[in-house]
């Protein structure tokens, strides 16, 4: 088992991760209906049918 040989400082350890950060996620806005979603994600609009790219994937189920 890997064992060290000295001790790793707070100061150096937290310098090295310094660069781990989170990004914010990219928004875009459909062209077609004017929702907000993830880019490269499939999203849902208001009449809940799933939609990728301005094209419908999954038209919702209509109950009546």
């Amino acid at each position: 088992m890997a064992h060290p040989k000295s001790r790793i400082s707070k100061q150096r350890k937290r310098k090295r991760r310094t660069h781990y950060k989170a990004t914010a996620p990219q928004i875009a806005v459909c062209k077609k209906t004017g929702e907000k979603h993830i880019y490269h994600h499939a999203y849902y609009d208001d009449a809940g049918n799933l939609l990728y790219r301005g094209r419908v994937l999954v038209e919702a189920k209509v109950e009546e």
